[in-house]
């Protein structure tokens, strides 16, 4: 009976073995299996290579056109408009007399004017021969020497009057407003007309911050309007606004010969092409290979089927580009599209774009 029970114990004991080995010997094997799986994951990813490029700049804004040269005509003397020369849309000429001020009165005053200077003339030369012979003070011959610059004065101020009641055109232009007509009394410093001057073409842009640094003052510039589909006006920025006005936009001036044969007017509506190749080569990337924002970027670099995360600084944005100034050299490869699924040193298998 003894027997029996150590015969039975040996067998639990055996059982109990091998039961303990089978298992021990499957999850060994799972346990390979897993990590063996798991080596063998490769996420697919889209890649980049990184090139130096020359730096293109595209970039279109909207500006309106601005006269060259926009003067006011204005009447310098006092009195009725004896002539009015001029009408709307008028061509005229610098130095071209426009308007005559009725003169009668000045030149009445002028007259008095002129007797009162030659008598004051005459008494200065009377008065000072007396005073050779001590017969005069020498403080009377001061006074009428004062009083007959004076006379003087008042009359080549008479005189200039005269000259203004002439008006002429401060420049070239077309006459774009008229305020007075012929036989009406104007005062002096009021306005008779506005002469625009559209020979040549200014057109006012403003740029923002980022854009005011890729253009510079010489730069050539292409004008294009709806009003003529396909002309082309070659313009070359004149002037950059060294200050930012209140909406932080800075502005510009571009200059162009205007066509006799299609002419644009003030205030028309002008596209502004500023986009040019530079001589400078640079870093560009897709800016989808970004995994952060700009100000704190970071890119997978493709090394040996291997993925390495890495920091980059990044410089202006180039549509859907966007320049790298540091972290990248020519030649390496960059992910493009994965990057969700990625962690440092990843395994990697590259997908056909």
């Amino acid at each position: 009976m003894k027997k029996k029970y150590i015969i039975i114990l040996s067998g639990i004991v055996l059982a109990g073995l091998i039961t303990f080995k089978l298992g021990y010997n499957k999850s060994k094997i799972n346990k390979s299996n897993t990590v063996t799986l798991a080596q063998e994951i490769k996420i697919p990813v889209t890649v980049s290579t990184v090139k130096k490029q020359l730096q293109q700049i595209n970039m279109i804004k909207t500006g309106v056109l601005a006269p060259f040269k926009e003067a006011k005509l204005i009447s310098v003397s006092s009195g009725n408009v004896q002539k009015l020369l001029i009408k709307l849309g008028d061509r005229v000429n610098q130095g071209q007399v426009l308007a005559i001020i009725d003169t009668r009165l000045l030149q009445l005053d002028l007259q008095k004017s002129e007797t009162k200077v030659s008598k004051l003339r005459s008494d200065l030369k009377t008065y000072t021969e007396l005073l050779q012979g001590n017969a005069a003070t020498q403080e009377k011959v001061n006074e009428i020497r004062q009083n007959y610059q004076d006379a003087v004065n008042a009359s080549d101020q008479i005189k200039r009057q005269l000259n203004d009641a002439r008006i002429k055109a401060p420049t070239s232009g077309i006459i774009g407003s008229k305020t007075i007509e012929e036989g009406v009394f104007v005062s002096g410093g009021s306005e008779i007309a506005t002469i625009v001057n559209l020979s040549q073409l200014k057109v006012q842009v403003n740029l923002t911050e980022t854009e005011v640094y890729k253009v510079k003052e010489g730069q050539k510039v292409k004008l294009t309007t709806d009003i003529y589909p396909g002309k082309v006006f070659e313009g070359v920025i004149s002037y950059i606004s060294p200050q930012a006005d209140q909406t932080h936009s800075y502005a510009t001036e571009i200059r162009a010969s205007n066509d006799k044969d299609a002419p644009l007017r003030s205030g028309t509506f002008v596209y502004t092409d500023f986009s040019r190749k530079t001589n400078q080569s640079i870093i560009l990337i897709p800016r989808e290979a970004l995994t952060q924002s700009t100000k704190n970027a970071t890119v997978y670099v493709v090394k040996n089927g291997r993925v390495r995360l890495r920091k980059i600084k990044t410089g202006s944005d180039y549509n859907n580009a966007i320049q790298v100034l540091s972290g990248l050299t020519p030649g390496e490869q960059v992910v493009t599209s994965g990057q969700i699924n990625l962690k440092d040193d990843a395994l990697i298998s590259i997908s056909k774009q």
